[in-house]
């Protein structure tokens, strides 16, 4: 599960040195996990500093903030939190009426739909697996591709695009203001009549409700010692560890937000859709490992069916680059043991 930086033959170092790594790394885990019973709020990544050198700030797990915070323009209320449900849940935000954004965020499935790609309005598989919406208020970019900064500017997007919910604005808000309870709520809570851009913000006030808490890892990390099972706790430390999954899976989301090429998928640009830059074409942000379970099949195309298949991607060898021979930002854990990947998945499950 690592992923590294650096390109070309600095991406690949010699097999001595991935197996002196691991140990270390290992010991140091546990050192880490010791400390986190004592200070039970974070758990840190370990690794000894050396004297007389700035010491770089670690990647460490942590619980969940206690509130999702909101932008000025659109502070949360309980009015315009039930609006945002409502529409969620309503079919005519779709262009023929068939589809709500509950189509493929099913409360039932962690809000995602547990299918490799969600079918779209043109009765065809969409081309990227749909993400959960859990969580979604504490991210800094969202879709697969990082192309909206806010849930706000998100929620227009699927509604509009031909593929997905294939809905007109303009006939949409014709539609929303001829419904008498959406007549009544929208003055109520926004000050004015039903628009486009406060349907955006009522559907983001709703996401921001949405979230995950009390996981068994939130309950080792606040010092529930037997919250994480025997085999759990070995993922933990393998996690953080010598399979190194910490370094782009951490913080309180076990997701550091950036943007990694990793040879899943051939036939889109990912990132380098959006900034149009070379360095960045099959790069996909970093996903929520938060209720990680419950939200496959996985990656960016739903190629991978089971946190099994995930882990076992990461253990497998890879050539140096990928699609159009750029280099690839990961580096295969080709000296650890398959047996582990147990353990990783049970402490995936955890989550």
């Amino acid at each position: 599960m690592k992923t590294i930086a650096s390109k070309g033959s600095q991406r690949r170092g010699s097999r001595a040195r991935r197996r002196f790594r691991g140990p270390l790394w290992l010991a140091a885990s546990l050192v880490a996990i010791n400390l986190a019973v004592m200070s039970p709020a974070v758990l840190n990544l370990a690794g000894a500093d050396e004297p007389g050198r700035e010491t770089p700030a670690r990647p460490k797990l942590a619980r969940l903030p206690d509130h999702v915070p909101a932008p000025d323009d659109n502070p949360t209320t309980d009015a315009k939190v039930e609006l945002g449900r409502q529409l969620f849940f309503d079919p005519r935000l779709s262009g023929d009426n068939s589809i709500r954004c509950a189509t493929c965020h099913l409360p039932e499935r962690s809000y995602a739909d547990g299918l490799a790609r969600s079918m779209g309005a043109s009765g065809r598989p969409l081309s990227r697996n749909t993400p959960t919406v859990l969580n979604a208020g504490w991210h800094s970019s969202l879709f697969w591709d990082g192309r909206a900064g806010s849930l706000e500017e998100q929620a227009l997007g699927p509604i509009q695009a031909a593929d997905e919910m294939n809905q007109d604005l303009d006939e949409l808000i014709e539609e929303l203001a001829a419904v008498p309870e959406y007549q009544r709520q929208f003055p109520r809570v926004f000050g004015r009549s039903v628009n486009s851009q406060d349907v955006a913000r009522a559907l983001a006030a709703f996401q921001r409700t949405l979230v995950t808490s009390n996981s068994p890892l939130d309950r080792y990390l606040a010092g529930e010692k037997d919250a994480l099972s025997a085999q759990a706790r070995q993922g933990l430390e393998l996690f953080m560890g010598s399979a190194g999954c910490i370094r782009c899976h951490h913080g309180p989301l076990l997701s550091d937000g950036k943007f990694y090429r990793l040879g899943v998928g051939r036939d889109d640009l990912g990132r380098g859709s959006v900034t149009g830059q070379l360095e960045d074409r099959y790069k996909f942000r970093t996903p929520s490992l938060r209720g990680v379970e419950r939200t496959g099949p996985y990656m960016h195309d739903g190629s991978l069916a089971t946190l099994y298949d995930v882990v076992q991607f990461y253990y497998r060898d890879v050539p140096s680059r990928g699609p159009a021979g750029l280099p690839l930002d990961i580096e295969p854990l080709v000296d650890q043991s398959f047996s582990d990947i147990d353990a990783l998945v049970a402490f995936l499950k955890s989550l």
